[in-house]
């Protein structure tokens, strides 16, 4: 077995586990341990940001986007559990109020005309919208669909990981020409290819296998969601490598054996998941 070999079986195994995991957690029914969950992989994948910009020297507020990014993930868990989305939605709105107030109120005796502390503020806010704002729709799925929310969990993770998956096999096997050479030269079209393919494997299939779990899904939404979700689930595998080489780094982090970080491991996530909750929301689930 080669390097190429062994990294791939790695960083199948180390997913798979840690995915299980996620999943068991998902269907338990306890939805503490599972805000629990989404507010731990949001809040690593933050702090692995805000590390990712030390390493380049990047000016930021770091304890300030911890504090808020809890308070976030903490009130919208709240707000989703007993009052609805809708009033989640006002509080969400409030906090991204409070952050900016608190942002510009540090900075009030400062040397504003400098770039430093813009810079500072905007780094900031970006790294709440991505991570945890994006991250935290996992958790309005749930609430969403209330009768069988978990599956659809279930059914993001799959599709966006056999994304992943179909990218990661078909570029390594058959890839030749390179989709984004400045971001990331191992990406290929092949590759791209090889992730709609995939994840229309694991729309299809999944619908198949549990269709009464599925209900606001039929074959039209299974194939408009696999490609919808492929190419997001690309489109944020590449966000994070924008990410990362503007920062000099090769991953985000090294806690997770054979994947890298945390950020590593959730990317294609930050943008599957609000795709599959807006479907869901504004298609599939009025059907």
């Amino acid at each position: 077995m080669n390097g190429t070999q062994r990294t791939f079986f790695s960083r199948l195994s180390s997913s798979a586990i840690l995915w299980c995991i996620a999943l068991v957690i998902t269907f338990s029914g306890h939805h503490v341990a599972f805000f629990l969950l989404i507010s731990s992989l949001a809040m690593l994948g933050l702090w692995e940001y805000f590390a990712m910009l030390d390493h380049k020297g990047i000016p930021h507020f770091r304890a300030t986007g911890m504090v808020c990014a809890f308070v976030f993930l903490a009130g919208s868990f709240f707000y989703f559990q007993k009052f609805g989305l809708a009033h989640a939605y006002d509080f969400e709105g409030s906090v991204s109020v409070f952050l900016l107030l608190v942002l510009f109120g540090r900075q009030m005796f400062g040397r504003t005309r400098e770039v430093a502390p813009l810079a500072a503020m905007a780094f900031t806010v970006f790294g709440l919208l991505y991570i945890p704002t994006l991250f935290n729709f996992m958790t309005k799925i749930v609430f969403a669909m209330p009768e069988n929310g978990q599956f659809y969990v279930l059914y993001l993770v799959v599709v966006s990981k056999f994304s992943d998956m179909g990218a990661y096999l078909t570029g390594m096997m058959i890839g030749k020409h390179p989709m984004a050479p400045l971001i990331s030269p191992k990406k290929t079209w092949e590759g791209f290819a090889g992730a709609i393919c995939f994840s229309m494997l694991g729309s299809f299939g999944l619908l198949w296998l549990i269709p009464h779990k599925l209900a606001a899904l039929d074959s039209t939404h299974a194939l408009i969601l696999g490609l919808l979700i492929g190419v997001s689930a690309v489109i944020g595998d590449l966000a994070e490598s924008v990410l990362k080489r503007s920062c000099d780094v090769k991953d985000s982090g090294h806690m997770l054996p054979g994947i890298g970080g945390v950020l590593d491991l959730i990317d294609s996530l930050l943008f599957t998941g609000p795709i599959l909750f807006f479907y869901l929301r504004l298609v599939a689930h009025g059907v």
